[in-house]
């Protein structure tokens, strides 16, 4: 049982995270940079540079195996950097002081969103990988959500407050019940 069944399975868990690692990094990045810029209402371009190169490795990554020889793959690369190039020079029009003029950090924070969104989602049909397309589907649906979120924040901190004070209600009770 050299598979990893041996031990219940954890080999091959383990190697499912390792296999889905590179695509839920660049989710949580994507979500936490916007949720960072949102609440701070500063842009962090060297953040969305950073998370812009790691968008491109990971395609890479998502698309080596398919590639089937060296050409393939030097191919895979060089599409992938111009691809991704492409969203560095567009991204950093986005903070040109002349856009920054008529763009606050909100509507900054979900075109950079919605662009990533749309580098992932075409990068992941080039590259032949549902994951990365996927990835941006759900970055896509990131804008409309955090646009939401951002008008509805008081909304949403009440229901939470509701929600947390009938749970301690009710864990309350059950403990008074217990003891």
């Amino acid at each position: 049982m050299a598979d990893g069944m041996s031990n219940g399975g954890a080999g091959h868990h383990a190697g499912f995270w390792l296999r889905e690692l590179p695509y839920l990094a660049i989710l949580l990045l994507t979500v936490g940079g916007v949720a960072y810029v949102s609440m701070e209402r500063t842009p962090i371009v060297p953040f969305w540079e950073l998370v812009a190169v790691a968008s491109c490795a990971a395609c890479i990554y998502a698309g080596w195996a398919d590639a089937a020889d060296k050409e393939a793959r030097w191919h895979l690369v060089w599409t992938q950097l111009l691809h991704w190039g492409a969203f560095l020079g567009a991204m950093n029009l986005v903070f040109l002081p002349s856009v920054q003029a008529v763009a606050d950090a909100d509507s900054t924070s979900l075109f950079l969103l919605l662009l990533l969104a749309l580098g992932t989602f075409v990068s992941g049909v080039h590259t032949s990988s549902w994951r990365m397309g996927l990835n941006g589907v759900v970055m896509g649906l990131c804008v409309p959500a955090v646009a939401w979120l951002d008008q509805s924040a008081l909304f949403v901190a009440l229901v939470a407050l509701v929600i947390v004070t009938a749970g301690a209600g009710i864990m309350w009770g059950y403990f008074k019940l217990k003891g």
